[in-house]
């Protein structure tokens, strides 16, 4: 470059910028050299100084790829100078191919080498189809916002090799002119990230805003919100790693942090994800944000009332951000062919939608590929995004698309107790449970033995029914046999009463100290009562006419609201799409099986013959 010369004796950060400038790129090289003249002797030494003379966002670049290694793995094979001439052959000058053409050809390069090496690339790589469904559903609708001459910002949090950042560029650019896109990711992965930086310096994207690190534990974007926000977190991974530092925010920070309203289990961090996109939404009142998220079934019903999974559904749900979800057919990803769903989250949602949720059944909606790629065996075709788009930009009811308010996903979970009913009897079998029981495995032999024997002077034949009148004649035999001085405390009582009883529907209800009934926990039950329902109401009507002698245990509240009953939510799904088919005619199922057994029969003989 002609301006090199110039700057050589200026500070490094100073001549950065005037080469940039000089250059009118997002990056520079200022090496003499060009590929096309990198000697056939030394081709490993001149492409490595060709290399470090790339302005410092490039090199990085080259860093993250470990592309030394990979020279010197060329030079010692004798394949590096015919490799750099390939290259050096093909005139991909920006006087031939623009910033956008360039772009298409990095991603070829990145979709094959994904493709080929599908055992990992899912970690990293989420499929073209997918990502423009996404960014599809995400973006359709929003003219006001992508107004020309205005900014729009993009976020990504688990960037990948930029996949979503490029499509939602390449999308805005195409329905609004003169549009500047500002794009910004964070990637954990070393050699995704460089790919992801590269991309976006070919296309002439600032690459300033794409960090490297865990998004979770170390957001290098902090205090930041966006336009738009697209995610493919991976699927079921564990936190464990940076528990500490998320459980940290959580309980320091609260609401005022990333996850307030809880923490789902460590097995799998995806709503960790949401929580930090919910987290990163722009003010209602200027303008708000669209995220567009794909998550694997669990989040939408794993955890019950009170759970972190929940209470973060919860949150989402009672807050009217959740806009729709969108059921995608199985085998699209590479390297898992489970159910998958894109979350459509706002919060600015337009007056027809706001309170409702729209669910979209596309799982019918596949194409077989012509050769499977890991795990992808199907992908969505061109005109199936269009319809599905077109079903969730219609937001009415049909055969793939549901309607519903939030409160519908939502339900109280009352704990239905019973009376304990039990019968005592010092019946030798009963006498042998006693020394099962731990209060009294921890007395002294002798007084544990001193025990057994006044317990055995109680009439094996008499049958008590009523608690109150066993204790009673208990304590009488125990002051009558047990040597003087001995005391029996109320742990070691209490074990007799255990090892001497047995639940019996006719014996008298057992009452405490209150005189009220003592609940049995063996019989205790949940029932998960309709958010808009009274509990009590539902309680008669559904508990009382099948267990007369049921009641709810009123002290069992809702730690935000304070009313009887634990608030949960869950969305699911499948219920909603279910279609029941009837099975076939008994006839028909005789038919087949008596075909079946006549084949196995006429094998036999054939056998035997």
């Amino acid at each position: 470059m002609d301006a090199a010369s110039e700057h050589q004796t200026k500070p490094d950060a100073v001549r950065e910028k005037l080469l940039l400038r000089a250059a009118d790129q997002p990056f520079f090289n200022a090496s003499p050299l060009t590929l096309g003249t990198l000697s056939d002797t030394q081709t490993a030494d001149d492409l490595m100084s060709y290399v470090q003379s790339f302005s410092r966002d490039a090199r990085e670049i080259f860093e993250h790829f470990e592309f030394e290694g990979f020279v010197q793995q060329l030079g010692a094979s004798n394949l590096l100078y015919q490799v750099v001439q390939r290259f050096a052959a093909i005139d991909m000058s920006p006087q031939r191919l623009t910033n956008y053409g360039m772009g298409l050809v990095f991603e070829e390069l990145i979709r094959k080498f994904a493709e080929s090496s599908n055992e990992t690339a899912g970690e990293h790589f989420t499929p073209r189809d997918i990502v423009h469904l996404t960014t599809s559903l995400v973006l359709t609708g929003q003219e006001q916002k992508l107004r020309p001459h205005g900014i729009v910002t993009v976020y990504d949090p688990t960037a990948g090799t930029g996949g979503f950042l490029s499509e939602s560029d390449e999308y805005i650019q195409q329905v609004s002119q003169d549009v500047t896109v500002s794009l910004h990711g964070q990637e954990l992965n070393p050699e995704s990230y460089a790919i992801c930086k590269a991309d976006m310096l070919i296309k002439g994207q600032a690459v300033e805003q794409i960090k490297l690190g865990n998004t979770l534990s170390d957001d290098q974007l902090p205090g930041e919100h966006f336009d738009f926000m697209l995610s493919n977190p991976p699927f079921g991974v564990e936190w464990k790693k940076v528990q500490k530092a998320i459980t940290d925010e959580h309980n320091q920070k609260g609401y005022n942090g990333r996850f307030g309203p809880g923490l789902p289990r460590v097995s799998d961090g995806s709503l960790l994800f949401l929580m930090h996109l919910v987290s990163k939404m722009r003010a209602r009142q200027e303008g708000g944000s669209r995220i567009g998220i794909i998550l694997n079934g669990s989040p939408l019903f794993t955890g019950g009332a009170g759970s972190g999974e929940s209470e973060i559904r919860r949150y989402l749900l009672q807050h009217d951000l959740v806009e729709a979800i969108v059921g995608l057919p199985t085998d699209l990803f590479y390297n898992t062919g489970i159910a998958t769903y894109v979350w459509i989250l706002s919060n600015h949602k337009p007056a027809e939608r706001r309170g409702q949720v729209q669910l979209i059944n596309a799982t019918g909606r596949a194409s077989k590929m012509r050769k499977s790629l890991g795990s992808k065996r199907q992908f969505v075709a061109d005109r199936d995004i269009e319809e599905i788009v077109r079903l969730y930009g219609a937001c009415q009811e049909s055969e793939e698309s549901k309607l519903f308010p939030v409160e519908a996903f939502g339900y109280r979970r009352i704990t239905v107790e019973r009376p304990l009913r039990l019968n005592f009897q010092a019946s030798s079998e009963r006498l042998s449970k006693l020394d099962d029981e731990k209060p009294l495995q921890k007395l002294e032999e002798a007084e544990r033995e001193a025990l057994k024997v006044a317990c055995a002077t109680l009439d094996p034949e008499q049958r008590f029914t009523n608690r109150e009148a066993f204790t009673k004649a208990l304590k009488a035999a125990l002051k009558q046999h047990l040597p003087e001085g001995m005391k029996v405390g109320a742990p070691a009582q209490k074990a007799i009463l255990n090892a001497l009883s047995e639940r019996d529907p006719d014996a008298d209800i057992c009452l405490d100290k209150k005189g009220n009934p003592e609940p049995d926990t063996g019989l205790r039950d949940n029932e998960n009562v309709p958010l808009d329902e009274s509990v009590f109401d539902y309680f008669e009507r559904e508990v009382k006419p099948h267990v007369p002698d049921a009641w709810i245990d009123e002290e069992k509240r809702d730690p935000l609201d304070g009313r009887v009953g634990i608030v949960g939510f869950e969305i699911p799904f499948n219920r909603h799409f279910y279609q029941f088919t009837p099975p076939r005619p008994l006839e028909e199922i005789d038919a087949d099986l008596k075909a079946c057994t006549d084949r196995i029969k006429q094998m036999i003989e054939e056998l035997s013959a």
